[in-house]
Protein backbone atom coordinates (compact mmCIF):
# COMPACT_ATOMS: atom_id res chain seq x y z
CA UNK A 1 0.00 0.00 0.00
CA UNK A 2 1.32 3.16 -1.17
CA UNK A 3 2.33 5.84 1.72
CA UNK A 4 2.74 9.62 0.87
CA UNK A 5 5.11 11.27 3.18
CA UNK A 6 4.14 14.46 5.66
CA UNK A 7 7.30 16.38 4.67
CA UNK A 8 8.94 16.25 1.49
CA UNK A 9 12.17 17.97 1.19
CA UNK A 10 12.00 22.02 0.77
CA UNK A 11 13.52 21.84 -2.89
CA UNK A 12 10.74 19.23 -4.04
CA UNK A 13 8.00 21.44 -2.63
CA UNK A 14 9.09 24.87 -4.16
CA UNK A 15 9.61 22.95 -7.65
CA UNK A 16 5.98 21.50 -6.81
CA UNK A 17 4.19 25.12 -5.68
CA UNK A 18 5.64 26.80 -9.44
CA UNK A 19 5.03 23.65 -11.60
CA UNK A 20 1.33 23.77 -10.22
CA UNK A 21 0.58 27.42 -9.85
CA UNK A 22 2.05 27.81 -13.03
CA UNK A 23 -0.21 25.14 -14.85
CA UNK A 24 -3.04 26.76 -13.63
CA UNK A 25 -2.64 30.30 -14.94
CA UNK A 26 -3.31 30.26 -18.73
CA UNK A 27 -2.03 34.17 -18.92
CA UNK A 28 0.01 34.77 -16.65
CA UNK A 29 4.13 35.25 -17.19
CA UNK A 30 6.23 32.70 -16.17
CA UNK A 31 8.89 34.43 -13.78
CA UNK A 32 5.82 35.86 -11.77
CA UNK A 33 4.20 32.18 -10.76
CA UNK A 34 7.08 30.71 -8.72
CA UNK A 35 6.41 31.50 -4.72
CA UNK A 36 7.40 29.65 -1.66
CA UNK A 37 5.20 27.51 0.18
CA UNK A 38 3.96 28.64 3.09
CA UNK A 39 4.81 27.18 6.38
CA UNK A 40 1.63 26.20 8.41
CA UNK A 41 1.75 26.68 12.10
CA UNK A 42 -0.60 24.29 13.99
CA UNK A 43 -2.21 25.42 17.25
CA UNK A 44 -4.76 23.32 19.46
CA UNK A 45 -7.98 24.66 18.49
CA UNK A 46 -10.52 22.24 20.07
CA UNK A 47 -14.45 23.16 20.06
CA UNK A 48 -17.20 21.93 22.41
CA UNK A 49 -18.77 18.47 21.14
CA UNK A 50 -15.48 18.16 19.00
CA UNK A 51 -12.46 16.11 19.00
CA UNK A 52 -10.19 17.25 21.91
CA UNK A 53 -7.01 17.31 19.49
CA UNK A 54 -7.92 19.35 16.70
CA UNK A 55 -5.38 21.78 15.35
CA UNK A 56 -5.82 24.97 13.43
CA UNK A 57 -3.68 27.26 11.34
CA UNK A 58 -3.98 30.05 8.64
CA UNK A 59 -2.94 29.72 5.55
CA UNK A 60 -2.22 32.54 3.11
CA UNK A 61 -3.24 32.39 -0.82
CA UNK A 62 -3.11 35.30 -3.45
CA UNK A 63 -5.81 37.62 -3.65
CA UNK A 64 -5.09 36.87 -7.39
CA UNK A 65 -3.25 34.02 -8.58
CA UNK A 66 -1.97 35.54 -11.73
CA UNK A 67 0.19 37.85 -9.58
CA UNK A 68 1.02 35.35 -6.99
CA UNK A 69 3.52 37.73 -4.95
CA UNK A 70 0.46 40.51 -4.44
CA UNK A 71 -2.27 41.16 -1.92
CA UNK A 72 -2.38 37.89 0.16
CA UNK A 73 -5.66 36.69 1.90
CA UNK A 74 -6.04 34.18 5.02
CA UNK A 75 -7.87 31.14 5.01
CA UNK A 76 -8.59 28.82 7.80
CA UNK A 77 -7.62 25.30 7.62
CA UNK A 78 -8.15 22.41 10.18
CA UNK A 79 -6.51 19.11 10.99
CA UNK A 80 -6.97 15.87 12.64
CA UNK A 81 -3.89 13.92 12.95
CA UNK A 82 -3.73 9.96 12.43
CA UNK A 83 -5.41 8.52 16.19
CA UNK A 84 -2.86 4.80 14.35
CA UNK A 85 0.51 6.62 13.36
CA UNK A 86 1.36 3.62 12.07
CA UNK A 87 -1.69 2.77 9.63
CA UNK A 88 -1.02 5.90 8.34
CA UNK A 89 -1.08 5.96 4.70
CA UNK A 90 -1.64 10.00 3.80
CA UNK A 91 -4.23 12.89 3.85
CA UNK A 92 -8.08 13.00 3.41
CA UNK A 93 -9.43 16.62 2.66
CA UNK A 94 -13.18 16.72 3.83
CA UNK A 95 -14.51 19.56 0.93
CA UNK A 96 -17.50 21.24 2.29
CA UNK A 97 -20.66 22.08 -0.01
CA UNK A 98 -22.18 25.90 0.00
CA UNK A 99 -21.40 27.54 -1.60
CA UNK A 100 -20.62 28.97 1.51
CA UNK A 101 -20.62 25.97 4.33
CA UNK A 102 -17.38 26.01 6.22
CA UNK A 103 -15.02 22.91 5.70
CA UNK A 104 -13.21 23.32 9.14
CA UNK A 105 -16.85 23.03 10.75
CA UNK A 106 -17.80 19.99 8.91
CA UNK A 107 -14.33 18.60 10.10
CA UNK A 108 -15.37 18.88 13.70
CA UNK A 109 -18.93 17.68 13.30
CA UNK A 110 -17.84 14.49 10.93
CA UNK A 111 -14.35 14.18 13.23
CA UNK A 112 -15.80 11.27 14.98
CA UNK A 113 -17.65 8.95 12.52
CA UNK A 114 -14.95 9.58 9.97
CA UNK A 115 -12.22 8.11 12.79
CA UNK A 116 -14.26 5.37 13.40
CA UNK A 117 -14.51 4.66 9.76
CA UNK A 118 -10.74 5.47 8.72
CA UNK A 119 -9.00 3.33 11.22
CA UNK A 120 -6.06 5.84 11.12
CA UNK A 121 -5.47 5.87 7.77
CA UNK A 122 -5.26 9.34 7.11
CA UNK A 123 -4.69 12.47 8.84
CA UNK A 124 -7.84 14.27 8.07
CA UNK A 125 -8.19 18.40 7.19
CA UNK A 126 -10.71 20.91 5.72
CA UNK A 127 -10.00 24.41 5.10
CA UNK A 128 -13.00 27.25 5.08
CA UNK A 129 -13.03 28.75 1.90
CA UNK A 130 -12.36 32.23 0.82
CA UNK A 131 -15.46 34.23 2.33
CA UNK A 132 -16.22 31.84 5.02
CA UNK A 133 -15.91 31.03 8.89
CA UNK A 134 -12.54 31.88 9.87
CA UNK A 135 -10.89 32.73 6.66
CA UNK A 136 -11.01 36.36 4.87
CA UNK A 137 -14.61 37.50 4.20
CA UNK A 138 -15.85 40.04 2.44
CA UNK A 139 -19.34 42.08 2.49
CA UNK A 140 -21.96 43.55 0.25
CA UNK A 141 -23.55 45.89 3.15
CA UNK A 142 -26.93 44.36 2.55
CA UNK A 143 -29.79 45.44 4.37
CA UNK A 144 -31.54 42.35 6.64
CA UNK A 145 -34.36 41.73 4.12
CA UNK A 146 -32.20 40.96 1.39
CA UNK A 147 -30.22 38.74 3.58
CA UNK A 148 -33.38 36.00 4.60
CA UNK A 149 -32.98 33.03 2.63
CA UNK A 150 -36.43 33.25 1.48
CA UNK A 151 -35.31 36.43 -0.32
CA UNK A 152 -31.97 35.65 -1.71
CA UNK A 153 -33.59 32.44 -3.06
CA UNK A 154 -36.21 34.39 -5.12
CA UNK A 155 -39.32 32.86 -3.80
CA UNK A 156 -41.97 34.30 -6.43
CA UNK A 157 -45.54 36.51 -4.92
CA UNK A 158 -48.11 34.73 -3.79
CA UNK A 159 -49.78 35.45 -7.15
CA UNK A 160 -46.30 34.20 -9.10
CA UNK A 161 -45.32 37.94 -9.60
CA UNK A 162 -41.54 38.29 -9.55
CA UNK A 163 -41.52 42.14 -9.55
CA UNK A 164 -40.33 42.38 -5.92
CA UNK A 165 -37.50 39.33 -7.21
CA UNK A 166 -36.25 41.95 -9.83
CA UNK A 167 -36.34 45.27 -8.10
CA UNK A 168 -34.40 43.43 -5.25
CA UNK A 169 -31.66 41.22 -7.43
CA UNK A 170 -30.60 44.42 -9.25
CA UNK A 171 -30.18 46.07 -5.56
CA UNK A 172 -28.50 43.06 -4.33
CA UNK A 173 -26.34 43.21 -7.46
CA UNK A 174 -25.00 46.65 -7.15
CA UNK A 175 -24.35 46.50 -3.02
CA UNK A 176 -22.28 43.78 -3.79
CA UNK A 177 -20.53 45.36 -6.72
CA UNK A 178 -20.31 48.67 -4.81
CA UNK A 179 -18.92 47.11 -1.70
CA UNK A 180 -17.40 44.18 -2.19
CA UNK A 181 -14.36 44.66 -4.05
CA UNK A 182 -11.59 42.68 -5.08
CA UNK A 183 -12.38 40.00 -2.66
CA UNK A 184 -15.57 39.15 -3.05
CA UNK A 185 -15.00 38.98 -7.34
CA UNK A 186 -11.85 36.40 -6.03
CA UNK A 187 -14.78 33.83 -4.56
CA UNK A 188 -14.66 31.36 -7.12
CA UNK A 189 -14.48 27.68 -7.70
CA UNK A 190 -11.42 28.20 -9.70
CA UNK A 191 -9.59 29.58 -6.83
CA UNK A 192 -10.81 27.46 -4.46
CA UNK A 193 -8.98 24.62 -6.13
CA UNK A 194 -6.12 26.77 -6.49
CA UNK A 195 -6.29 27.21 -2.67
CA UNK A 196 -6.55 23.63 -2.26
CA UNK A 197 -3.62 22.71 -3.93
CA UNK A 198 -1.45 25.30 -1.91
CA UNK A 199 -3.13 23.83 1.27
CA UNK A 200 -1.14 20.73 -0.58
CA UNK A 201 1.68 21.85 -0.83
CA UNK A 202 1.87 23.59 2.38
CA UNK A 203 0.84 19.92 4.04
CA UNK A 204 4.06 18.48 2.36
CA UNK A 205 1.97 15.62 0.52
CA UNK A 206 2.46 14.95 -3.04
CA UNK A 207 -1.20 13.42 -3.03
CA UNK A 208 -4.44 13.81 -1.89
CA UNK A 209 -7.24 11.67 -0.83
CA UNK A 210 -10.91 13.77 -0.27
CA UNK A 211 -14.67 13.74 0.21
CA UNK A 212 -16.52 16.40 -1.41
CA UNK A 213 -19.80 16.70 -0.20
CA UNK A 214 -22.80 18.94 -2.71
CA UNK A 215 -20.80 21.55 -4.39
CA UNK A 216 -17.85 20.53 -2.98
CA UNK A 217 -18.11 17.37 -5.74
CA UNK A 218 -18.02 20.07 -8.08
CA UNK A 219 -14.77 21.64 -6.63
CA UNK A 220 -13.47 18.07 -6.44
CA UNK A 221 -14.20 17.38 -10.01
CA UNK A 222 -12.60 20.77 -11.05
CA UNK A 223 -9.94 19.83 -8.78
CA UNK A 224 -9.11 16.33 -10.42
CA UNK A 225 -9.40 17.74 -13.84
CA UNK A 226 -6.85 20.65 -12.93
CA UNK A 227 -4.10 18.40 -10.93
CA UNK A 228 -4.92 14.89 -11.85
CA UNK A 229 -1.47 13.72 -11.11
CA UNK A 230 -2.04 15.21 -7.72
CA UNK A 231 -5.16 13.10 -6.74
CA UNK A 232 -5.15 9.75 -4.52
CA UNK A 233 -8.39 8.50 -3.67
CA UNK A 234 -11.21 10.33 -4.59
CA UNK A 235 -15.45 10.88 -3.38
CA UNK A 236 -17.34 12.96 -4.70
CA UNK A 237 -21.27 12.79 -2.30
CA UNK A 238 -24.19 14.26 -4.25
CA UNK A 239 -23.49 15.39 -7.64
CA UNK A 240 -24.63 17.98 -9.58
CA UNK A 241 -24.84 18.12 -13.40
CA UNK A 242 -20.90 19.79 -13.82
CA UNK A 243 -22.58 21.55 -17.55
CA UNK A 244 -19.88 24.04 -18.15
CA UNK A 245 -22.57 26.65 -19.41
CA UNK A 246 -24.84 26.78 -16.73
CA UNK A 247 -22.89 25.54 -13.61
CA UNK A 248 -24.89 26.88 -10.25
CA UNK A 249 -27.51 28.33 -12.81
CA UNK A 250 -28.37 24.37 -13.63
CA UNK A 251 -27.74 23.13 -10.08
CA UNK A 252 -30.65 25.95 -8.99
CA UNK A 253 -33.10 24.92 -11.97
CA UNK A 254 -32.66 21.39 -11.04
CA UNK A 255 -34.25 21.81 -7.42
CA UNK A 256 -37.66 22.32 -8.61
CA UNK A 257 -37.59 18.29 -9.76
CA UNK A 258 -35.02 17.13 -7.27
CA UNK A 259 -38.08 18.40 -4.41
CA UNK A 260 -40.68 16.80 -6.78
CA UNK A 261 -38.78 13.10 -6.36
CA UNK A 262 -38.39 13.47 -3.06
CA UNK A 263 -41.51 14.44 -1.60
CA UNK A 264 -43.12 11.14 -1.32
CA UNK A 265 -40.43 10.31 1.25
CA UNK A 266 -41.61 12.59 3.74
CA UNK A 267 -45.49 12.14 2.36
CA UNK A 268 -45.01 8.16 3.77
CA UNK A 269 -43.56 9.06 6.94
CA UNK A 270 -46.44 11.68 7.61
CA UNK A 271 -48.83 9.83 7.08
CA UNK A 272 -47.25 6.68 9.34
CA UNK A 273 -49.77 5.66 12.10
CA UNK A 274 -46.18 6.06 14.10
CA UNK A 275 -46.93 9.76 13.97
CA UNK A 276 -49.88 9.59 15.31
CA UNK A 277 -48.95 9.58 19.48
CA UNK A 278 -46.63 12.58 18.67
CA UNK A 279 -49.07 14.87 16.90
CA UNK A 280 -47.30 15.04 13.84
CA UNK A 281 -49.27 12.73 11.29
CA UNK A 282 -50.72 14.91 8.58
CA UNK A 283 -52.90 12.77 6.97
CA UNK A 284 -54.45 9.19 6.81
CA UNK A 285 -52.87 8.56 3.34
CA UNK A 286 -49.25 9.75 2.19
CA UNK A 287 -51.06 11.10 -1.36
CA UNK A 288 -53.16 13.20 0.63
CA UNK A 289 -50.28 14.86 2.25
CA UNK A 290 -49.65 17.02 -0.95
CA UNK A 291 -52.84 18.40 -0.84
CA UNK A 292 -52.11 19.18 2.84
CA UNK A 293 -49.02 21.50 2.28
CA UNK A 294 -49.80 23.10 -0.96
CA UNK A 295 -53.44 23.81 0.53
CA UNK A 296 -51.28 25.26 3.87
CA UNK A 297 -49.07 27.78 1.64
CA UNK A 298 -51.69 29.07 -0.03
CA UNK A 299 -53.56 29.95 3.08
CA UNK A 300 -50.61 31.27 4.63
CA UNK A 301 -49.69 33.00 1.55
CA UNK A 302 -53.33 34.77 1.80
CA UNK A 303 -52.62 35.40 5.66
CA UNK A 304 -50.02 34.78 7.26
CA UNK A 305 -49.49 33.45 10.76
CA UNK A 306 -47.61 35.44 13.31
CA UNK A 307 -45.04 33.20 14.60
CA UNK A 308 -42.39 32.83 17.63
CA UNK A 309 -39.77 35.31 15.82
CA UNK A 310 -41.37 39.23 16.52
CA UNK A 311 -42.02 40.60 12.68
CA UNK A 312 -41.22 37.58 10.99
CA UNK A 313 -44.75 35.44 10.35
CA UNK A 314 -44.53 32.49 8.71
CA UNK A 315 -45.46 33.04 5.29
CA UNK A 316 -46.42 31.14 2.22
CA UNK A 317 -42.98 30.87 1.06
CA UNK A 318 -40.92 30.71 4.01
CA UNK A 319 -43.44 27.10 4.68
CA UNK A 320 -42.11 26.29 1.26
CA UNK A 321 -38.54 26.68 1.94
CA UNK A 322 -38.86 25.14 5.57
CA UNK A 323 -39.36 22.38 4.01
CA UNK A 324 -37.44 22.18 1.23
CA UNK A 325 -34.57 22.13 3.77
CA UNK A 326 -36.27 19.67 5.76
CA UNK A 327 -36.30 16.93 2.64
CA UNK A 328 -32.68 16.96 3.24
CA UNK A 329 -32.33 14.50 5.49
CA UNK A 330 -35.29 11.95 7.29
CA UNK A 331 -33.86 13.66 10.34
CA UNK A 332 -35.03 17.16 9.77
CA UNK A 333 -38.88 15.60 9.11
CA UNK A 334 -40.16 16.20 12.83
CA UNK A 335 -39.45 20.00 12.77
CA UNK A 336 -41.33 20.87 9.57
CA UNK A 337 -44.28 18.68 10.49
CA UNK A 338 -44.79 19.72 13.89
CA UNK A 339 -44.27 23.50 11.91
CA UNK A 340 -47.17 22.77 9.75
CA UNK A 341 -49.62 21.14 13.00
CA UNK A 342 -48.48 24.09 14.81
CA UNK A 343 -49.70 26.48 11.23
CA UNK A 344 -53.00 24.54 11.14
CA UNK A 345 -54.05 25.21 14.69
CA UNK A 346 -55.74 28.37 15.98
CA UNK A 347 -54.41 28.58 19.13
CA UNK A 348 -50.72 27.60 18.73
CA UNK A 349 -47.53 29.77 17.57
CA UNK A 350 -45.08 28.19 14.83
CA UNK A 351 -41.94 27.93 15.84
CA UNK A 352 -39.97 28.98 12.75
CA UNK A 353 -37.43 26.11 11.74
CA UNK A 354 -33.51 27.31 11.93
CA UNK A 355 -33.33 27.96 8.20
CA UNK A 356 -36.30 30.85 7.92
CA UNK A 357 -36.00 32.03 11.41
CA UNK A 358 -33.30 34.83 11.25
CA UNK A 359 -31.29 36.33 8.11
CA UNK A 360 -28.18 35.39 7.21
CA UNK A 361 -24.82 37.20 7.99
CA UNK A 362 -23.93 39.50 5.24
CA UNK A 363 -20.81 37.68 5.30
CA UNK A 364 -22.37 34.59 4.45
CA UNK A 365 -24.57 36.51 1.77
CA UNK A 366 -21.77 38.03 0.22
CA UNK A 367 -19.83 34.68 -0.62
CA UNK A 368 -23.36 32.43 -1.17
CA UNK A 369 -24.37 34.82 -3.87
CA UNK A 370 -20.35 35.56 -4.85
CA UNK A 371 -19.47 32.02 -6.32
CA UNK A 372 -22.04 31.32 -8.04
CA UNK A 373 -22.37 34.82 -9.91
CA UNK A 374 -18.51 35.04 -10.38
CA UNK A 375 -17.91 31.10 -11.93
CA UNK A 376 -20.11 31.89 -15.41
CA UNK A 377 -22.24 34.54 -16.94
CA UNK A 378 -25.77 34.65 -16.11
CA UNK A 379 -28.25 35.08 -19.27
CA UNK A 380 -29.74 39.14 -18.41
CA UNK A 381 -32.59 37.67 -20.12
CA UNK A 382 -35.82 40.35 -20.28
CA UNK A 383 -38.28 40.67 -17.82
CA UNK A 384 -40.79 38.52 -19.15
CA UNK A 385 -38.94 35.62 -19.65
CA UNK A 386 -38.21 34.77 -16.49
CA UNK A 387 -41.55 35.60 -15.77
CA UNK A 388 -42.73 33.04 -18.28
CA UNK A 389 -40.32 30.69 -17.05
CA UNK A 390 -42.04 30.94 -13.34
CA UNK A 391 -45.20 30.19 -14.88
CA UNK A 392 -44.24 27.26 -16.09
CA UNK A 393 -42.61 25.76 -13.29
CA UNK A 394 -45.20 26.45 -10.51
CA UNK A 395 -47.59 24.35 -12.98
CA UNK A 396 -45.40 21.55 -12.92
CA UNK A 397 -43.36 21.78 -9.75
CA UNK A 398 -45.97 23.41 -7.52
CA UNK A 399 -43.51 22.48 -4.12
CA UNK A 400 -41.28 24.83 -5.25
CA UNK A 401 -43.33 27.49 -6.70
CA UNK A 402 -41.40 28.41 -10.00
CA UNK A 403 -38.33 29.68 -7.47
CA UNK A 404 -35.68 27.80 -8.91
CA UNK A 405 -36.01 29.12 -12.66
CA UNK A 406 -36.75 32.82 -10.78
CA UNK A 407 -34.38 35.78 -11.57
CA UNK A 408 -31.09 36.17 -9.44
CA UNK A 409 -28.60 38.99 -8.79
CA UNK A 410 -26.32 36.70 -11.00
CA UNK A 411 -28.61 38.21 -13.98
CA UNK A 412 -27.44 41.90 -13.02
CA UNK A 413 -23.97 40.72 -11.91
CA UNK A 414 -20.95 43.52 -12.51
CA UNK A 415 -18.14 42.41 -14.93
CA UNK A 416 -17.71 39.23 -16.88
CA UNK A 417 -16.63 36.08 -14.94
CA UNK A 418 -12.33 36.13 -15.01
CA UNK A 419 -11.98 32.36 -16.21
CA UNK A 420 -14.39 30.19 -18.00
CA UNK A 421 -15.59 26.82 -16.37
CA UNK A 422 -13.69 24.22 -16.45
CA UNK A 423 -15.33 21.18 -18.79
CA UNK A 424 -15.32 17.79 -16.67
CA UNK A 425 -14.03 14.85 -19.03
CA UNK A 426 -12.64 11.36 -18.69
CA UNK A 427 -9.00 12.52 -19.09
CA UNK A 428 -7.38 11.29 -15.78
CA UNK A 429 -6.80 8.94 -13.29
CA UNK A 430 -9.27 6.17 -13.11
CA UNK A 431 -9.48 6.54 -9.14
CA UNK A 432 -13.03 8.81 -8.57
CA UNK A 433 -16.20 7.18 -6.73
CA UNK A 434 -19.27 8.59 -6.75
CA UNK A 435 -22.24 7.78 -4.28
CA UNK A 436 -25.61 9.47 -4.76
CA UNK A 437 -28.64 9.36 -3.56
CA UNK A 438 -31.76 8.65 -5.86
CA UNK A 439 -34.17 10.49 -4.45
CA UNK A 440 -31.79 13.66 -3.60
CA UNK A 441 -33.63 17.13 -3.63
CA UNK A 442 -30.85 19.10 -4.01
CA UNK A 443 -28.58 17.59 -6.67
CA UNK A 444 -31.17 15.47 -8.14
CA UNK A 445 -29.89 11.96 -9.49
CA UNK A 446 -30.31 12.97 -13.22
CA UNK A 447 -27.66 15.58 -12.85
CA UNK A 448 -25.80 13.30 -11.39
CA UNK A 449 -25.27 10.77 -14.20
CA UNK A 450 -24.45 13.53 -16.05
CA UNK A 451 -21.44 13.91 -13.87
CA UNK A 452 -21.17 10.91 -14.29
CA UNK A 453 -21.28 10.79 -18.03
CA UNK A 454 -18.58 13.65 -17.81
CA UNK A 455 -16.11 11.70 -16.19
CA UNK A 456 -16.44 8.54 -17.93
CA UNK A 457 -14.03 5.59 -17.23
CA UNK A 458 -12.18 7.52 -14.15
CA UNK A 459 -15.41 6.88 -12.05
CA UNK A 460 -17.74 4.21 -10.82
CA UNK A 461 -20.99 5.35 -9.10
CA UNK A 462 -22.86 3.88 -6.35
CA UNK A 463 -26.81 4.38 -6.34
CA UNK A 464 -28.20 4.54 -3.19
CA UNK A 465 -32.36 3.36 -2.42
CA UNK A 466 -32.37 6.27 -0.84
CA UNK A 467 -33.87 9.98 -0.24
CA UNK A 468 -31.97 13.10 0.93
CA UNK A 469 -28.55 15.13 0.10
CA UNK A 470 -25.35 13.71 1.52
CA UNK A 471 -24.76 10.01 1.49
CA UNK A 472 -21.73 8.93 3.45
CA UNK A 473 -22.08 9.20 7.33
CA UNK A 474 -25.14 10.82 6.70
CA UNK A 475 -28.36 9.76 5.74
CA UNK A 476 -27.80 5.77 7.49
CA UNK A 477 -27.54 3.85 4.48
CA UNK A 478 -24.71 0.83 5.88
CA UNK A 479 -24.33 -0.10 1.79
CA UNK A 480 -23.34 2.98 0.45
CA UNK A 481 -21.31 3.67 3.77
CA UNK A 482 -19.25 0.28 3.27
CA UNK A 483 -18.44 0.86 -0.10
CA UNK A 484 -17.29 5.00 0.67
CA UNK A 485 -15.09 3.57 3.28
CA UNK A 486 -13.31 0.48 1.46
CA UNK A 487 -12.44 2.74 -1.04
CA UNK A 488 -10.76 5.42 0.82
CA UNK A 489 -9.24 2.69 2.86
CA UNK A 490 -8.64 -0.24 0.75
CA UNK A 491 -8.34 1.19 -2.51
CA UNK A 492 -11.16 -0.86 -3.70
CA UNK A 493 -13.78 0.58 -5.72
CA UNK A 494 -16.16 -1.73 -7.39
CA UNK A 495 -15.78 -3.44 -10.92
CA UNK A 496 -18.86 -1.47 -12.24
CA UNK A 497 -21.77 1.32 -11.11
CA UNK A 498 -23.56 -0.38 -8.53
CA UNK A 499 -26.44 -0.04 -6.56
CA UNK A 500 -27.68 -0.63 -2.34
CA UNK A 501 -31.00 -1.21 -1.43
CA UNK A 502 -32.58 1.02 1.43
Amino acid sequence: MTTYSRRAPRTLLLALSAAAVASTLSAVPAATAATAVPTLTWEPCASTGGPTDQECAELPVPLDYRYPGGRQLTLAVSRLRSDRPEARRGTLLVIAGGPGSSGVQRLTQKAAALRKEMKGAYDIVSLDPRGVGGSTTASCGLDEGDRDLVTLRSWPAPDGGIADNLARSRRVADACARNGGAVLRSFTTANEVRDIDRFRQALGEEKLSAWGISYGTYVGAVYAQKFPRHTDRWVLDSSGDPDPSRVARGWLANMSAGADSRFPDFAAWAADPAREDAGLRLARRPEDVRAVVLGLAAELDRRPKASDRPGRPLTGNRLRQALQGALYSDSAFPQVARLIQQAQDPAATPVLTPDIAGALSDQVAAVTMGVVCNDVRWPAAPASSYARAVAADRVRYPLTAGMPVNVTPCAFWKGAPVEKPTRITGRGPSNILMVQSLRDPSTPYFGALRMREALGDRARLVTVEHGGHGVYLGNGNACGDREVTRFLTTGVRPGRDTYCAD
